[in-house]
């Protein structure tokens, strides 16, 4: 068969993903914690986008996406036309200068806040010490302290500061001899001198490369060095897992008390050494929506606190009708920024209309849940939800990914009120219902006498929900709950 090149014309259907839909997309799976930076660092950057004041401080102004909407579209209409909805009194690039001007002045004048309110030339700050807030020291600094009232040899010195920095948060070194001996480009027999060094700081058991020498350093500042304990701990730590202890008298030729007796000193240890001394900050969830009962009806309320209102800038909504008496430069930056900033707001309005739905629509599938605790949580699925809203399940997908929910029974990730269903006696039941149910029963459970898998599923029978062992067995791991024989206590 012949090769040749032709032109032929085809028309196609293709899903392009256009600058537009791409941050459309971005900002829907935001979570409100990232939502906020983002539109600050927008207002930063786009100088059509300033934040409103008050409600009502502006009744004049309608800066939300329908009227940047219409700007843009005056704009792209008009193009190189005269200056329109202005005084024609007014001489457009006098006014422009007059504008530009007072900016010059204040930029001039406000760089070291003069005209800001806050700079008085004739006084000086007096700093408050109980204004600052002293900062937590961390492991490193607290091992450190101790390796500085020390009396270290000169040659060691260096290769105890190259141990403590390579100290995890837990407490764990994480380098052999020889990386501490290059780093301090010392013998390895110095490095192994600084690593006892430090064994013996506190908190007990730092600078451990593992856990049985972790609990072993610990048993040995104890005076137990050598005990039954340390031989549990070295030879038979999964068996200390399981709790195998009457194989444990057996194979010790001891009596299961005095098992018991070493397994109570090992459970005192502590395993992680360095988790006092964390530096980490939590992170508190910010709920993207609260659910909230009014006069014996629900309502879904959209959080907005902490976030920058955006809106159209007034002095660059005027600056676009006088563009072409700008240069060309000039000209392309003021309809590139005012097309991102409508863009934006546009993105913006759309995203909360939609999380606002999908709120609407748990509230609808799930009101039971709402009006009367986490036993009434019905099964859910996105197909559902996206037949319901008339939305593809990728757009509910990415409208809850992240997002959290705020109601009287607590506060829930936008997830968890999605569930598969299982069989029970009234129809289906969400899972989450019967992982619930599950943590109960465990948690009212007789300790010395523990309910197995097969007995929980009998329980669940006799409530009315119909669910295989096997099904028991995965819900307890996803609730991170141990099986039967290691939640068994002996004492």
């Amino acid at each position: 068969m012949a090769l040749d090149n032709r032109l032929e014309i085809k028309l196609l259907q293709k899903l392009i993903l256009t600058p537009q839909l791409q941050q459309a997309i971005k900002l829907l799976q935001m979570p409100q914690l990232e939502l906020s930076p983002f539109l600050t660092n927008e207002l930063m950057e786009n100088p059509f986008l300033e934040e409103t004041a008050e409600e009502g401080a502006f009744p004049e102004e309608e800066g939300g996406a329908a009227a940047a909407e219409s700007t843009l579209e005056k704009a792209e209409a008009e193009g190189g036309t005269e200056t329109h909805d202005f005084d024609e009194t007014e001489a457009p690039l006098e006014k422009l200068m007059s504008l530009s001007e007072s900016d010059d002045y204040f930029e001039e004048r406000g760089f070291d806040g003069r005209d800001l309110g806050y700079f008085n030339p004739g006084t000086v700050a007096q700093t408050s010490f109980e204004n600052f807030v002293s900062k937590e020291g961390d492991l490193q600094e607290h091992l450190h302290w101790q390796l500085r009232l020390s009396t270290v040899p000169a040659g060691l010195l260096g290769a105890a500061e190259a141990v403590i920095g390579n100290i995890d948060e837990n407490g764990y070194l994480r380098a052999t001899d020889a990386d501490i001996a290059e780093i301090a480009g010392c013998t390895a027999e110095e490095a192994g001198l600084a690593v006892k060094l430090v064994h013996g700081f506190d908190p007990t058991g730092v600078g451990a490369r593992d856990l049985k020498e972790c609990l072993i350093l610990q048993l040995e500042r104890l005076g137990l060095g050598g005990s039954l304990a340390q031989s549990l701990i070295v030879s038979n730590l999964q068996d200390l897992e399981k709790k195998r202890y009457n194989q444990l008298a057996k194979q010790y030729n001891c009596t299961l008390d005095e098992i018991l007796g070493a397994v109570r000193v090992i459970e005192k240890l502590e395993p992680k050494p360095g988790r006092n001394y964390s530096s980490s900050q939590p992170v508190y969830i910010t709920p993207d929506v609260y659910i909230v009962k009014t006069a014996g009806e629900f309502q879904v309320v959209l959080n907005d606190e902490g976030m920058p209102k955006l809106r159209l800038s007034h002095f660059y909504k005027k600056l676009v009708s006088q563009r072409n008496n700008l240069p060309k430069e000039e000209k392309h930056f003021i309809d590139d920024k005012l097309r991102q900033a409508v863009w934006l707001l546009k993105s913006l309005d759309q995203r909360n209309k939609t999380i606002y739905r999908v709120a609407e629509s748990i509230l609808k599938f799930q009101r039971e849940f709402f009006e009367k605790g986490r036993m009434y949580l019905k099964p859910l699925n996105l197909r559902d939800m996206a037949t319901e809203l008339s939305l593809h399940e990728s757009t509910i997908s990415r409208a809850t990914a992240s997002k959290y929910l705020a109601c009287d029974h607590g506060l829930f990730s936008l997830k968890f009120f999605f569930s598969s269903g299982v069989q029970g006696s009234d129809g289906k039941v969400s899972s989450t219902s019967v992982k619930d149910m599950i943590k109960k029963m465990i948690s009212e459970e007789d300790q010395k006498n523990p309910l197995s898998d097969q007995e929980i599923v009998a329980l669940c029978k006799a409530g009315g929900i119909e669910i295989a062992r096997r099904t028991v067995a995965k819900y307890r791991k996803e609730l991170c709950i141990a099986p039967q024989n290691q939640r068994k206590r002996f004492d």
